[in-house]
C-alpha cells in the first residue's frame, strides 16, 4: 500500500503523509521536531519547496506542498533522507532520552536507518475545494488526537497562520 499513492505530475500541489516507521511515537520531542522543521526550511530556501499547510504529529506529518524548480519526488526523497539520519544521529547523542536503546534498535537494520516508513501517501490537489478539505483534515489532526481542543492551539502546525491568530513555524506559501 506505501506506493497506492504518489508523485505523477512533479509540478503539482500534492497533499503527503509520511509515516515513522511503526508508527512510533518519536516526534513528542521538540528537539527532534526541530530538525524536522529545519529541514523543511531548508528545502524550502535551497529547493524551492513551497508548503501551503503542514501539521507534524507524535508518529506522522501531512504536508500540502509543491515545487517548481526540482521533482517533487526528488525533495521528498532528500527530505526523508536528510532528517532519518539527522533525528537518528539526535536520538544517540540524547543522554536523557529514555527510550534510546529500543530506538536505536528499532530504527536501523543491517546497518541502514529506517526512520520513515516506505514510501509515502501522496495526492495531487486540482481543485480549491480539494485543498480546504485537506488543510481542514490537516489543521484538526491534533484534535482528533486530543492533543488540544481547538485546532489553532497547535504550535506544530500552520493553522494559527490560516487563522492569522500569530505566525507559524514555517513560512507558507499563497495558494
Amino acid at each position: 500500500m506505501a506506493f497506492a499513492y504518489r508523485v505523477y505530475d512533479q509540478q503539482a500541489v500534492y497533499f503527503v503523509t509520511f509515516t515513522v516507521h511503526q508508527w512510533v511515537d518519536i516526534l513528542t520531542r521538540k528537539q527532534y521536531v526541530e530538525l524536522l522543521l529545519e529541514n523543511l526550511r531548508y528545502c524550502q530556501q535551497h529547493k524551492g519547496l513551497k508548503i501551503y499547510a503542514w501539521v507534524v504529529m507524535t508518529n506522522h506529518c501531512h504536508l500540502i506542498i509543491q515545487t517548481e524548480q526540482l521533482k517533487l519526488s526528488d525533495v521528498i526523497r532528500d527530505f526523508k533522507k536528510y532528517t532519518a539520519k539527522k533525528i537518528y544521529e539526535a536520538i544517540e547523542n540524547n543522554e536523557a532520552e529514555s527510550r534510546k536503546r529500543w530506538l536505536l534498535w528499532l530504527l536501523k537494520k543491517e546497518e541502514h536507518i529506517w526512520f520513515w516508513e516506505e514510501g509515502y501517501h501522496a495526492e495531487e490537489i486540482t481543485t480549491q475545494k480539494f485543498f480546504d478539505s485537506k488543510a481542514d483534515y490537516i489543521h484538526l489532526n491534533p484534535v482528533r488526537a486530543g492533543i488540544v481542543e481547538k485546532a489553532e492551539e497547535y504550535l506544530y502546525s500552520s493553522c494559527c497562520d490560516f487563522y492569522g491568530n500569530r505566525k507559524g513555524l514555517l513560512e507558507l506559501s499563497p495558494f
